[in-house]
């Protein structure tokens, strides 16, 4: 293990943000986290729980200096469970500490979204 990361997020506050600002989501989301989230019955909580996976995964590889949102998003694996995917600064961090994969977990409910990242060095 080479580090650990955690964070929580106020779905109402996210919820905030999009009503009034459209561009957050262009901003910080990639294209198939937004198709995602919006299929949900509750965006707001799956976005909150994307951008709380960002932040535990900057936090696992010990802050990322300049990180780009969409060089870090939830993706699927095969199994269905969310994983996170890596690019530019981020993949270029992960990769100068030996990680060779970031392990996710995710959950939400109606008033908060929370995320645990484990940077693993196999």
């Amino acid at each position: 293990m080479v580090g650990i990361g955690v964070d929580l997020v106020d779905v109402a506050r996210v919820q905030r943000i999009l009503d009034r600002q459209q561009t957050f989501v262009q901003r910080v989301f990639t294209p198939a986290e937004i198709e995602y989230c919006e299929r949900q019955a509750s965006p707001a909580e799956s976005f909150a729980a994307r951008w709380a996976a960002r932040e535990a995964c900057r936090k696992s590889l010990g802050g990322i200096p300049r990180m780009r949102w969409h060089d870090v998003w939830v993706d699927r694996a095969p199994t269905g469970a969310p994983s996170i995917a890596l690019a530019g600064s981020s993949a270029a961090r992960a990769r100068g500490l030996g990680v060779d994969r970031v392990m996710l977990a995710l959950t939400h409910e109606r008033r908060m979204a929370a995320a645990f990242c484990v940077a693993v060095s196999d």
